[in-house]
């Protein structure tokens, strides 16, 4: 028989408080993202603002760079000294090594964001004509026929963005025949016309098509017969670089050959995306890297890290607000500016933190490239700052840094270790670094194959074995040897 009674057990639980939920929210959001979270929040909350100006240590003012200190030495002194004090209620140290997924949604919430993002944030957008609106301009110009305008319109819109047709003429026709009295030599004949309009090779079906199109409006030559015959015969064998097979079949000498390739290359086997509408995506750098009395120095991106600051005249008005709404209202919005001041505080220093220790183990890099990267993972870091790995991921996700080398993702200073035969430790990332400039200075006309860069990266103390050559070749999008072949260099 069971019997009702009460248990007493004791154990322990991780409370995510609201402030360590946004927090961490924040850490893992790029800049972009965290450029939208802020302006909504500063349309939502009216005792939140930008203040007038930005941190010291930003990348932008010169003046300060001198003072900072150098990476790895220290703990970063408080840019926000006219803060208002926070409430006491929120802790100084926001430890963001919890595991949190299963508690909140990971997923940003600038995804519904609106509003004009003018202010810190500036949108710039690309002007470009579309293809579909040039090729449509031209139609309507034309003397074509109202029934060959429809057809033609029809066409257009089954053009992709490089300007191939994408839909057989059969389907196109059985579509438009349902409406139209036509046949499909109309179709074909339309068809015909788009191929003529500029961009010169639009409206083809295939490479060999666009490719003939464009060799059609040129002046007639033996060098154009010839490789119009090589487009419209032999085009496999070009794709296969067997040139000597070319050679036979079209009885020409290898400088011929020379030639015909270099007229083809001078053709566009894009046509379509001199007109493309899509804009271009610039990464806007979190954090720079520069060198300072032989120092490099960690500094803060201050353009995608606004200085916020607490609105002093709505919050001495909380104070003598007597309605309990009202008291409210103004109680719950300053306790979520400051919430979010500390959480964006928060963020700049862990980001700031881990930005300098990974500068202070790659210094080798920043002078000399990419070849000279030391291997790192993310425990060494987690280790050295006291953090957990995941908090390493979390900050190095999404951000990037502006380095004399270039612009890189945090990520991209991590990397596996070889040894060597020296006895010392080689990155990945070197590795690929020295297959890309071997590749780069080997003879168009022999390229190295995987046997032999693996002999040469021997020969400079780095035993790795042919499959991983291959493996990181592929992995830089980099062709085989005999498809690197090639009778002119590029």
């Amino acid at each position: 028989m069971l019997k009702q009674g009460f248990d007493l057990k004791l154990g322990q639980t991780l409370s995510m408080t609201p402030q360590l939920q946004q927090a961490i929210r924040l850490l893992q959001l790029s800049s972009l993202e965290l450029q939208t979270e802020i302006q909504q929040a500063l349309e939502e909350n009216p005792l939140l603002e930008l203040a007038e100006e930005f941190p010291e240590n930003s990348a932008n003012n010169t003046d300060t760079q001198q003072d900072v200190e150098k990476p790895g030495a220290g703990e970063d002194s408080d840019s926000n000294n006219d803060m208002p004090s926070l409430d006491q209620d929120i802790p100084d140290d926001l430890n963001l090594d919890a595991e949190w997924s299963d508690i909140y949604d990971t997923r940003s919430s600038n995804s519904d964001g609106g509003g004009d993002n003018t202010g810190f944030l500036e949108n710039q957008g690309s002007a470009d004509i579309a293809l579909l609106e040039h090729l449509l301009w031209q139609i309507r110009l034309s003397n074509l026929s109202s029934i060959d305008k429809q057809i033609a319109e029809a066409l257009i819109r089954s053009l992709d963005e490089a300007g191939y047709l994408c839909d057989p003429l059969e389907d196109i026709f059985e579509m438009l025949s349902q409406e139209l009295p036509i046949e499909l030599e109309d179709i074909e004949v339309v068809l015909k016309f788009i191929q003529q309009l500029d961009p010169v090779g639009v409206g083809a079906r295939d490479l060999r098509e666009c490719m003939l199109l464009q060799l059609a409006g040129l002046p007639e030559s033996r060098l154009l017969y010839k490789t119009r015959q090589l487009v419209e015969k032999n085009l496999d064998l070009l794709e296969r670089r067997d040139y000597k097979e070319i050679q036979k079949r079209l009885k020409i000498e290898q400088s011929e050959l020379e030639e015909m390739i270099l007229l083809l290359r001078s053709l566009q086997p894009r046509p379509g995306s001199a007109y493309s509408a899509s804009s271009t995506d610039y990464i806007v750098p979190d954090v720079f890297v520069r060198k300072i009395k032989g120092q490099w120095v960690v500094l803060l991106n201050s353009q995608v890290t606004p200085n916020l600051q607490i609105n002093q005249f709505y919050a001495e008005m909380a104070g003598q607000v007597k309605n309990n709404n009202d008291a409210s209202y103004f109680k719950n919005n300053l306790q979520q500016a400051r919430w979010l001041i500390r959480s964006v505080e928060s963020r700049n220093t862990t980001l700031l933190n881990v930005a300098k220790a990974i500068v202070e183990r790659q210094t080798a890099f920043m002078q000399y490239g990419e070849q000279t990267m030391k291997p790192l993972v993310l425990r060494d870091i987690a280790e050295e700052l006291e953090m957990h790995e995941s908090t390493i991921s979390r900050v190095t996700t999404n951000k990037y840094m502006h380095t004399p080398q270039g612009v890189f993702e945090l990520k991209y200073f991590f990397s596996s270790q070889i040894d060597t035969d020296t006895g010392s430790s080689c990155s990945s990332t070197a590795i690929r670094a020295m297959l890309k400039k071997l590749i780069a200075d080997e003879s168009p006309t022999s390229p190295l194959s995987d046997n032999q860069l693996t002999n040469l990266l021997k020969q400079q103390g780095i035993n790795v074995a042919r499959r991983t050559v291959a493996k990181y070749r592929e992995a830089m999008s980099i062709p085989s040897s005999h498809e690197r072949k090639t009778l002119v260099p590029c």
